[in-house]
């Protein structure tokens, strides 16, 4: 049910309190509502610390979700829910049209971390749709798709909106990359459907991705069990950033990514990665950039300041050193690539073309964290076997 927490080591005492967690957080998860004639008290939801998009406020008896900036270029655009326990009137307050009814029972959702998020709170027998079954790495939830208990609804334009609206979802759970998402989701919505944006992916901070855990925690009426999963995420990740300020003695300078015809999608400095590779004790090469989106830019300009890069991280597709030559034979005079220091965040593949990176990487940022400062630091963790990420050969 949880995200990974270890990799290499696990000691009688750490497997101990991982089974008593366990144990306590899936007795935390709350069932439906069964006594209409009461109302029921609203369980107290965590607040929000590190997220940016996300909100959330607990009443008597039910909670206010607000999300800020769904999609990218959204600035100002914020999206109200109310979540209600089931068989509770709703108080005349508040829009109906804007009432989930909790805990959720049925879903359909559009993104792999939210497949890892439901997951780790024990909920995946909701799951009745996802947009692209073949790329889910998880392998419980991959057989559920492969024997028709989670349908392929399609993507974007494509959306199969009949099959959806046959699933009899209580919610579908999108995230838009821009505003043409809002377009085709809002035909949906048009035929009774609610659509809830997550945000999670527009998140700066690793930690305040993580936390969206709390809204689905909320979701399912398993606040305790997703705010017990988020404080070891927050306490891992400190730690291991604590210890990395400590013992590095070096910031080496960091490429990331790969040219897609002649152009580079580079990644701003005030993005999610740009933010781990500092943590973890790097210099991205474009730290000091600031931007909504990726900035493309040609190939020769991000040569130049490539050949200062020591390590060339999270190489698109690729898996292997040849497949980056065949890109552009220019990549090859790159110091970095001319050291062999190359890495890309693909070691756990599913066979139809999962990443797991993109999938429970959510929930494990300070795994990511470790795996990065492993690679750039050699030593720093010694003994400990990269989880994400693999040496190209």
């Amino acid at each position: 049910m949880l995200s990974p927490l270890h990799r290499t080591k696990t000691g009688p005492g750490s497997l101990l309190s991982g089974l008593l967690l366990i144990s306590v957080l899936l007795a935390s998860c709350q069932g439906s509502v069964n006594n209409t004639a009461e109302i029921p008290e609203n369980p107290e939801v965590p607040g929000i610390s590190y997220a940016k998009r996300l909100n959330i406020k607990s009443f008597e008896w039910y909670s206010h979700v607000s999300v800020i900036g769904p999609w990218q270029g959204s600035g100002g655009v914020i999206q109200d829910w109310y979540l209600l326990p089931r068989g509770v009137s709703i108080p005349s307050h508040i829009d109906s049209l804007k009432v989930i009814r909790v805990p959720l029972e049925r879903v359909v959702c559009m993104s792999t971390t939210h497949i890892a998020m439901i997951k780790a709170l024990g909920q995946t027998a909701s799951l009745r749709g996802f947009s692209g079954t073949g790329f889910i790495y998880d392998e419980q939830v991959r057989n559920l798709a492969a024997n028709g208990k989670i349908c392929e609804t399609g993507y974007e334009d494509n959306l199969n909106k009949e099959l959806i609206i046959s699933l009899l979802p209580d919610i579908v759970i999108a995230y838009g990359i821009g505003s043409e998402s809002a377009g085709y989701l809002g035909k949906l919505k048009e035929m009774g459907i609610k659509v809830l944006f997550n945000a999670d992916y527009l998140e700066e901070d690793p930690l305040g991705k993580a936390e969206w855990i709390k809204l689905f925690g909320a979701l399912y009426n398993c606040s305790s069990v997703a705010d017990s999963l988020f404080k070891h995420t927050e306490y891992e990740y400190n730690r291991y950033k604590s210890l990395i300020a400590e013992k590095a003695v070096s910031r080496p300078k960091i490429l990331l990514g790969l040219p897609f015809r002649d152009t580079w999608f580079i990644s701003p400095g005030n993005s999610y990665i740009s933010r781990l590779i500092s943590d973890a004790g790097g210099e991205y090469l474009w730290e000091d950039s600031v931007s909504d989106v990726s900035m493309p830019m040609g190939l020769e300009n991000v040569f130049r300041k490539a050949v200062s890069a020591g390590y060339w991280l999270n190489t698109g597709s690729a898996t292997s050193m040849q497949e980056i030559a065949a890109v552009d034979p220019r990549l090859t005079r790159l110091p970095c690539f001319k050291s062999g220091r190359l890495y890309n965040n693909n070691r756990r593949m599913s066979p139809g073309g999962g990443n797991d990176y993109w999938e429970s990487g959510c929930l494990n940022p300070h795994i990511i964290l470790r795996d990065i400062a492993s690679v750039i630091h050699p030593g720093l963790f010694a003994g400990e076997e990269l989880y994400y990420y693999i040496k190209l050969k």
